[in-house]
């Protein structure tokens, strides 16, 4: 594996002094000692899953069917139900194996990165490519990637995680360590896999990897430590595993039951109470959980969201507050040259005009005043539009060298460039710096003094940052030793911005109608944010919240002065805690971004903490449920989106498990109680599933999104899929079904019909109410539009004909052919299925839209 190749390589000098390792020792080192992993994070076996299916209950009470029949001489049951068991284990291995596979495409996606030296130039790496000889490049808020001994530089690190100590410990290279000697476990100059930088930077020599390391001497229960389970697969689990209770606790009395009163003989009386704990066993659940939070992950990896934490999916659908950051996240975190202000002109830079010829002389003084190769951000803007804007033969484009240069000093924000011409003794002068300074250096007199002062007001308004430019000659033996001797005219100013994302008004303007609050929260100053969050499209721009409005605040007032503030600015880091902490007092689902090291604790304590993936540090990435990876406000708008999305389609499946358990548990309890010919067997149950399981974790979960989901107000935190009201418009279906299906079988028993044929119509008429469900279910997009349901369409008609027309499956289920009144019965039942179904959803829509309706004005309101 070529290690180089996959990198990210980064356009910067080697540094002097220190070798890294070439890309040949590299990847032999690596193949000798392995990838630089933890024990225990290697991804889970094949076995492992297997092991995991064995011991599900369903599997269980299958294989005790199977052998009730074999002990009762039913063979052909017996080979049918066995036979299922193997063809539903291997079908959840296949799930199983597909969410696998997304977890561990997030995974590789989510794997720390280290800068290393390699070739004589930094890399940026995976960690698990990191091996022992490499030379780390450390920076404040880097997760150290491998145990290392410092060559240069200062740092202080975190090493709670290894020592406890909650003090950053100093660090300095030693003497000894330039010779590539181990670190001693002490020593100041040794770093430790796991451990963060909170301060400065460094070069070190990884001296040891994977579970050669201090944190991989630990032990393994370290490496293998997961998150626990969401709150909604602790729910999902509390739910089967009641309805699990419930149903062996009933079928026991079933036993009992067929055997005391009927006669029947234990085994003969065991497998109904078996048919009915598999019909009230709810075990899809897990399953939709699994795969559609583990493919929702992987969605939005492809739309450049990485989730750290699968169960953040269920979070975005609920977030009722968006705290963002300015710089990077509303803006794109480079400076632009916006405007050009001349005394009579204006220009704005993105205009397809022609630029005035006056305005062509201040662009060429700023040039001139400008480095040929800048660093400064401003100054790259300034030539950028400079090159795009001025002709080849222009002055400011021959690049031409000062003959002096007067630099900026803290006395005077200004610096000048001086040229010199044909005639010696004769200068060009090109000067820019703050307005205040240039005009000083002009001697402008009062009336255009306060003129230009004005105009300079007026952009610092809009949120500009503004440079006076001003130019002039010298003529002279030797030029002066300082800028206040030079004689200069005013030229003009220039307005730089740091521009808004294209992309941020229309993704504001989404989160309003979705009835989500998005309050800035910037260290930057108020004016610049209050520009900014009016180009955004924030309400109320100029009512601003300062970090010394916070801190006169108590608690209570600052959560009344915050339902009506979307601008927080000159904020430290624990202020953003704070206003995290208030605004989820005040019943908000916050999600907040943030970028640095100290950010990490607001991230935390968000209910979706939100990193920056480009600029942000690595402890802010772990402190985060989320990272975006191009850094942009509309990609938290998209994770919104997708939140709601899978939200709704989970909803959508568990109110189907719910809707379809009711029928099949009413026709295998029913009949036991009421002494009828048992209408389910185990074989039968064990076809249901098979339609109920795809159904529900590929159908569902391809369900295309509604289209007005961004103009739903957000769901409740504390609303659930297994909230009371979810799950009752499912039972209501189904308890439709199972009337209709019982009063069927009433009928049919008093017409004198043959168990057998009953129990054929009655089957047929369930699998055709399952796929009912489907169709009639209350989705927010058409159903039809789903791609999977063609295919499942065609399973159903597939298994329906087998099971009816193969006379060996036909007689291993106890069913017969199909005849002419068997066939009108079903038609009967589907129509009475259908006018419940029907009108059971318009009565559901109604009153939801009334609740929606309610929370998205109260949602508008605050």
């Amino acid at each position: 594996m070529n290690t180089a190749a996959r990198a990210d390589e980064l356009p910067r000098a080697p540094l002097p002094g220190v070798q890294g390792l070439s890309s040949e020792e590299a990847d032999a080192r690596l193949r000798a000692d392995g990838p630089n992993l933890l024990p225990g994070s290697e991804p889970q076996s094949f076995g492992w899953i297997a092991l995991g299916v064995v011991k599900e209950p369903m599997f269980l009470m299958l294989l005790a069917a199977g052998t009730g029949y074999l002990v009762l001489g039913d063979t052909a049951e017996a080979t049918f139900l066995l036979a299922s068991v193997l063809l539903i284990v291997a079908l959840t291995l296949f799930q199983e194996r597909k969410t696998q596979r997304a977890l561990e495409a997030l995974r590789e996606l989510s794997a720390p990165r280290a800068l290393v030296l390699r070739d004589g130039r930094e890399l940026r790496i995976a960690c698990r490519e990191v091996v022992c000889g490499d030379v780390l490049v450390l920076r404040e808020g880097d997760r150290i990637a491998a145990d290392a001994a410092l060559l240069e530089g200062a740092l202080e690190v975190d090493e709670s995680l290894l020592t406890g100590e909650s003090v950053p410990r100093p660090k300095l290279p030693e003497p000894a360590q330039r010779d590539g000697l181990e670190p001693d476990g002490e020593s100041g100059a040794s770093v430790y896999a796991g451990t963060v930088i909170t301060q400065g930077t460094g070069l070190a020599r990884v001296c040891a990897t994977a579970g050669r390391t201090a944190m991989g001497r630990i032990g393994v229960a370290l490496a293998t430590t997961q998150a626990p389970a969401s709150r909604l697969y602790r729910q999902s689990r509390r739910i089967v595993r009641g309805f699990a209770g419930a149903g062996l606790a009933v079928a026991a009395l079933l036993v009992l039951l067929a055997w005391l009163r009927d006669g029947q003989g234990f085994v003969a009386s065991l497998l109904p109470a078996i048919a009915f704990a598999m019909a009230v066993l709810p075990e899809e659940i897990p399953v939709v959980l699994a795969v559609f939070l583990a493919l929702a992950a992987w969605r939005l990896s492809r739309q450049k969201i990485l989730t750290r934490r699968v169960d953040a999916v269920e979070v975005l659908g609920a977030i009722t507050v968006l705290a963002v950051d300015k710089t990077g996240t509303l803006t794109q975190n480079r400076m632009a040259l916006v405007e050009l202000a001349g005394a009579d002109a204006v220009f704005k830079a993105g205009s397809d005009a022609q630029l005035p010829p006056a305005l062509t002389e201040l662009l060429e003084c700023a040039m001139l005043a400008t480095p040929l190769k800048p660093f400064d951000p401003m100054e790259k803007a300034i030539r950028a539009v400079g090159d795009a804007r001025l002709g080849p033969d222009s002055s400011a484009r021959l690049g031409a060298e000062p003959a002096q240069q007067y630099p900026l000093t803290p006395q005077l924000l200004a610096v000048t460039h001086a040229y010199g011409g044909e005639i010696p003794g004769r200068y060009f002068l090109a000067t820019k710096g703050a307005p205040e300074a240039v005009m000083d250096l002009c001697r402008l007199p009062g009336p255009q003094r306060e003129a230009v002062q004005q105009q300079v007001q007026d952009m610092a308004a809009r949120g500009l940052r503004v440079l006076g430019v001003a130019s002039g000659e010298w003529t002279g033996a030797a030029l002066p030793e300082s800028q206040q001797n030079l004689t200069l005219r005013f030229a003009g100013l220039l307005g730089l911005a740091d521009p808004l994302r294209p992309t941020v008004p229309q993704a504001v303007q989404d989160c309003r109608e979705a009835g989500i609050r998005v309050i800035m929260m910037t260290g930057d100053h108020p004016v610049t944010a209050s520009a900014i969050a009016r180009q955004a499209g924030l309400p109320n721009p100029s009512d601003v919240l300062t970090g010394t409005d916070i801190d006169a605040l108590d608690d209570a007032s600052l959560r009344s002065r915050l339902r009506n503030t979307a601008i927080c600015a000159r904020l430290r880091p624990e202020q953003k805690l704070r206003l995290v902490r208030a605004l989820q007092a005040d019943g908000g689902t916050v999600g907040m971004t943030g970028d640095g090291v100290n950010d990490a604790p607001a991230l935390k304590a968000a209910d979706a903490g939100i990193a920056m993936g480009e600029r942000g540090t690595d402890v802010a990435r772990e402190a985060a449920a989320l990272v975006l990876l191009d850094d942009s406000f509309a990609s938290i708008a998209n994770a919104i989106r997708q939140g709601r999305h899978v939200d709704d389609n989970i909803r959508s499946a568990v109110r189907f498990i719910f809707a379809v358990h009711v029928p099949i548990v009413a026709l295998a309890l029913v009949p036991a109680l009421l002494r009828w010919p048992v209408l389910l067997l185990p074989a039968q149950i064990i076809l249901l599933e098979l339609i109920i399981d795809p159904a529900c974790s590929i159908l569902f979960e391809a369900q295309p999104a509604d289209p007005a989901l961004m103009r739903r107000p957000p769901r409740p935190a504390t609303d659930s899929p297994f909230a009371l009201r979810n799950m009752a418009y499912g039972l209501l279906q189904g308890l439709g079904l199972a009337l209709a299906l019982l009063a069927a079988n009433g009928w049919m028993l008093g017409q004198g019909w043959p168990a057998a044929e009953i129990r054929t119509a009655l089957f047929a008429s369930l699998v055709a109410g399952l796929f009912l469900l489907v169709l009639v279910h209350r989705h927010s997009v058409n159903i039809l539009k789903n791609p999977w349901l063609p295919r499942l369409a065609a399973g159903v008609a597939v298994l329906l004909s087998l099971v009816l027309w193969q006379p060996w499956l036909r007689g291993v289920l106890g069913f017969v052919a199909p005849s002419g009144r068997g066939a009108a019965g079903l038609l009967l039942i589907l129509g009475a299925m259908t006018l419940w179904l029907l009108a059971l959803r318009y009565l559901s829509a109604a009153s939801q839209g009334a609740a929606d309706d309610g929370r998205l004005r109260q949602g508008r309101r605050l």
